[in-house]
């Protein structure tokens, strides 16, 4: 056995025993069993104790730098829309550049009758930062225009939201705006992606507009707006290229529905829809 020398504590012994085995005395064969002093040694905490560089010695690589810039953007919706009104182009894009939490968005979205109509059209840019795993805060500018009936109509908002994605893999983004007349609104929007095969995938998307003012040269009336419910089948040639085949049901209800009536602008229009969802 081994005998501790006068002053060392159990566990500093064994430290030191780690450190260079052969300084602990072994008897030799054929000697009796009993206990055999340990050279003289310096107190533990007087001796320098290197410690192995497990990233040498298990092949490891160096840590890498992770604060490189990224970009991605995705056209989450370019189609046609075909239905009792005039066809329409319907599109839906956004993309950032950054890092993992601090990032610089843009986005845009539309709806332009094919016939040389009215339509509405936004751009947005926000800066965001990573509030949670799977969210981020978003925050800056709206610019909106609104053509059709009697001149067109533009609006700067302020905007702050949140987009990310919910428990069991929801895709949710909500934002506030705050238009330059002091007018306040809101907009949310949830998709989720059901995975019928490796490649198929039918998407629910639910889309609804509120407002605390109304804004009548804008065709906005207070409370809730307007709802857009639509079911999309897409196939994945890729994953970065996916057309798909859909419909969708708009509802405007309120003083909005009223101002749409008066404008001669359908109120409940539901519509087939053909377009294609790509990222890069």
């Amino acid at each position: 056995m081994f005998v501790l020398p006068t002053g060392f504590h159990a566990h500093e012994a064994a430290a030191q025993a780690a450190q260079d085995p052969m300084s602990m005395s072994m008897p030799a064969p054929g000697e009796a069993s009993e206990a055999q002093p340990i050279a003289a040694a310096a107190p533990i905490d007087q001796q320098t104790v290197t410690l192995p560089n497990l990233a040498e010695r298990s092949g490891w690589p160096e840590p890498t730098a992770d604060s490189a810039n990224y970009s991605f953007l995705v056209t989450e919706l370019l189609e046609y829309r075909e239905s009792r009104a005039a066809g329409a182009i319907r599109w839906d894009i956004y993309g950032w550049h950054g890092g993992d939490v601090n990032r610089l968005w843009v986005k845009t979205e539309g709806l332009q009758d094919v016939a040389g109509g009215g339509g509405e059209r936004e751009a947005q840019l926000l800066y965001g930062r990573l509030i949670s795993p799977f969210f981020d805060l978003q925050a800056g500018v709206r610019f909106a225009n609104r053509s059709g009936p009697g001149p067109n109509q533009s609006r700067t908002y302020a905007a702050i939201g949140v987009q990310g994605i919910a428990p069991y893999r929801y895709s949710l983004e909500a934002t506030l705006f705050v238009s330059q007349h002091g007018q306040i609104s809101m907009r949310a929007t949830a998709t989720y992606d059901q995975q019928l095969t490796q490649r198929l995938i039918l998407q629910p998307r639910f889309e609804f507009d509120a407002a605390v003012q109304e804004d009548r040269s804008f065709g906005v009336g207070s409370g809730l707006n307007k709802t857009e419910l639509g079911l999309r089948l897409r196939y994945e040639v890729k994953r970065e290229f996916a057309p798909y085949v859909g419909v969708s049901w708009t509802q405007s209800y309120g003083s909005t529905k009223r101002l749409a009536r008066a404008d001669g602008e359908d109120t409940s229009l539901i519509s087939i829809v053909v377009g294609v969802r790509m990222w890069f």
